[in-house]
């Protein structure tokens, strides 16, 4: 369903940008099986950057009015308040992954393997979890339906729902997924759920499915208070630059050329180039094979599309950091390692290895965080609704002008 190259997401959204508009806003919520032609297709291109947003928004623009495309415009605008909000709450992530951890070295809940292998007797749940194993894919709406079944019918904790998202989506990135989950659970908004029911999923499917046996009732989960939001760094170029500099590409952000563009004391070609993934740091559970077949073959188009100075390709590293990247610093006699800044994530986690590891042998790591992210994370403090009324704003500053 999705080749993974900078260029088939390219494809990709050609082809969407004429039902970016109010085609879109009306039959968006409809998950009509294989035919995809109601939504975009571009969050697994969105997700890695092999696509950035604001390519995403300014072919829309270029297009539809943003009135006109104002729904898709604020699906792109979601994943960045996702980040955001982790940002100036990232013990929500760690608290996630030390709870995923203990499930997993301890005894998992009844029924879990049921549910993730397809066989809850529900059958709009069984189809789903063949569908995400099989296409590293699930509709939007269907991901809600799935989560709610997962918490109130089946009694699963969402903190392995989310980590069995996180490993088997294309898409998934760690604001998005574990902060929808915990939105589902009522933890994100306190004490709002949503409740998935079978007439909703009727219509929504064009009848396909109508479980029975759902869930009536919602009760929100709770949590520890969370401590004071942290602050966003205001300068967008974490480090000092040194001169023989290498660029180090990771899975979060594969766009090289933009990226060095929006940073012109740097130089378009760095000594030297390389690409890592993530592959170890997911999940404590195998991840599957569909991710990373489709993160192996992005990681291999990056680094054919980033060159160094002398016109190498970028050097595709192993996952066993910090010791490959060391190596290939070593050999490229390098005293700065530039990254596209990763947000709070498995990225994030070990860039953090990373730095320590490169310091010790008098190498900096400098991070460079996008425009987008600058101008558009700080006003993700609250809730959804007053960030989409910057929208307008943001798309006026990051786009159009």
């Amino acid at each position: 369903m999705f080749i993974p190259t900078r260029a088939a997401g390219l494809d990709a959204l050609d082809d969407f940008v004429p039902r970016a508009g109010r085609d879109y806003a009306r039959d968006r919520n409809a998950d009509l099986g294989a035919s995809r032609n109601n939504v975009s297709g571009l969050s697994p291109y969105v997700r890695h950057r092999l696509v950035t947003e604001h390519e995403v928004v300014a072919a829309v623009l270029e297009r539809h009015s943003l009135p006109a495309a104002e729904k898709f415009v604020q699906e792109v605008f979601w994943r960045t308040y996702w980040k955001g909000w982790l940002e100036q709450n990232p013990e929500v992530w760690r608290r996630y992954r030390r709870e995923v951890d203990e499930f997993a070295t301890g005894t998992l809940p009844t029924g879990y393997d049921d549910a993730v292998n397809g066989r809850t007797g529900i059958d709009a749940m069984d189809a789903w979890v063949r569908e995400l194993i099989d296409t590293g894919y699930l509709h939007n709406h269907t991901r809600m339906w799935f989560a709610s079944i997962w918490v109130f019918t089946l009694g699963l904790p969402w903190q392995l729902g989310a980590d069995f998202f996180h490993r088997h989506l294309l898409d998934g990135d760690a604001a998005s997924n574990t902060l929808s989950w915990r939105w589902v659970a009522g933890l994100q908004t306190a004490g709002k759920t949503y409740l998935a029911s079978a007439s909703n999923i009727a219509r929504y499917t064009d009848g396909r499915f109508s479980p029975g046996g759902l869930a009536t009732t919602a009760r929100a989960l709770t949590e520890e208070p969370l401590p004071p939001r942290a602050s966003i760094e205001s300068d967008d170029v974490g480090g000092t630059i040194g001169e023989r500099l290498g660029l180090l590409l990771h899975e979060e952000d594969l766009e090289a050329t933009s990226l060095l563009t929006e940073h012109p004391q740097l130089p378009d070609r760095p000594v030297a180039t390389a690409v890592f993934g993530d592959r170890v740091a997911r999940s404590p559970f195998a991840v599957s094979d569909v991710v990373e077949a489709f993160t192996a073959t992005a990681l291999d188009d990056t680094a054919e599309r980033t060159l160094d100075a002398s016109g190498r390709p970028a050097q595709v590293l192993a996952d066993t950091l910090p010791s490959t990247v060391l190596r290939w610093a070593e050999s490229e006699q390098l005293d700065t390692v530039v990254v596209p800044y990763a947000p709070v994530g498995p990225v994030h986690e070990r860039l953090g290895v990373l730095r320590a590891a490169l310091a010790a042998e008098g190498v900096a790591l400098v991070t460079l965080r996008r425009r987008w992210d600058s101008a558009a994370w700080p006003y993700a403090s609250r809730g959804f609704f007053p960030f989409r009324e910057r929208i307008p704003a943001l798309v006026r500053e990051l786009v159009v002008d």
